[in-house]
């Protein structure tokens, strides 16, 4: 019989180690005395102690060596456990990826993040402006037609309104937009608006600060940062004006935010 220090010893494990594994029931000594409260391990159970100590070296957690103790399958435990862990080395190998592209980066004018955007009923419109600038005239125009159409509808919380443009280039004159805004219900619809159900998303996000005539440089900066930690595009980026000429007079001060479908 082996005292517990003994047994730490050759075991290569502590004794805070051992006396937490008796606490959780995977390792139990053979024996303690009644008296002075020593603790009296076998040898054969140093196989147990080198058991549990390889599955801890391999990331399984207590409850999942208690499983293989118990009779589980360790094939079963050991599959998830690998596929756990690949997906964990993807998302270190993805914020790798980012932090150089970041540290590769000058001047950090755009923060790029992943965001995931619920499932939500919208009302959406669509036309074709004769100019982009033309958007913030149309788009109140929009909203106030849906609510004269569904009096006292009431949008989602927090807030969530997004353009997306159509034409697949950029375009100087007739621009084909569509705009959508949550609401909490589905409504009445017309000619020129209709409900419908906007599936969840993961999307990167940036947040562009100024007039709308230089919003292409956040464009190029997210798809460049897309393209370069292998995401790929999942639908039309989304602009979200956020701040804009009704309530900043500077167009220094506006601010919108784009969204880009991923996966």
């Amino acid at each position: 019989m082996l005292k517990i220090g003994e047994f730490s010893r050759l075991s290569l494990t502590t004794v805070k180690a051992l006396r937490f594994y008796e606490k959780e029931g995977l390792l139990r000594p053979a024996s303690v005395d009644e008296w002075s409260g020593y603790r009296f391990y076998e040898t054969a159970q140093l196989e147990t102690a080198a058991r549990i100590k390889s599955y801890r070296q391999l990331g399984l957690s207590i409850e999942e060596i208690k499983s293989i103790f118990s009779g589980e399958d360790v094939h079963r435990i050991l599959t998830e456990k690998a596929a756990f862990l690949r997906k964990l080395r993807q998302e270190t190998d993805l914020r790798l990826s980012v932090i150089s592209f970041m540290l590769e980066e000058k001047e950090m004018k755009y923060q790029v993040t992943e965001k995931e955007i619920p499932e939500m009923i919208v009302y959406t419109a669509e036309t074709v402006l004769p100019r982009y600038a033309d958007c913030m005239q149309w788009i109140p125009s929009v909203g106030a037609e849906c609510l004269a159409l569904n009096p006292g509808i009431q949008c989602a919380e927090p807030p969530y309104e997004f353009s997306e443009y159509l034409d697949g280039e950029y375009r100087e004159q007739d621009v084909r937009i569509r705009h959508s805004e949550a609401v909490r219900s589905f409504g009445r619809g017309n000619e020129h608006i209709a409900f419908r159900t906007l599936p969840a998303a993961k999307v990167l996000s940036i947040y562009h600060r100024g007039a709308y005539d230089t919003i292409g440089e956040a464009y190029a900066f997210l798809m460049a940062y897309a393209e370069k930690n292998g995401y790929e595009t999942a639908g039309l980026a989304r602009e979200s004006y956020i701040d804009g000429i009704w309530n900043k007079e500077s167009p220094e001060d506006w601010l919108t935010e784009i969204q880009l479908p991923v996966k």
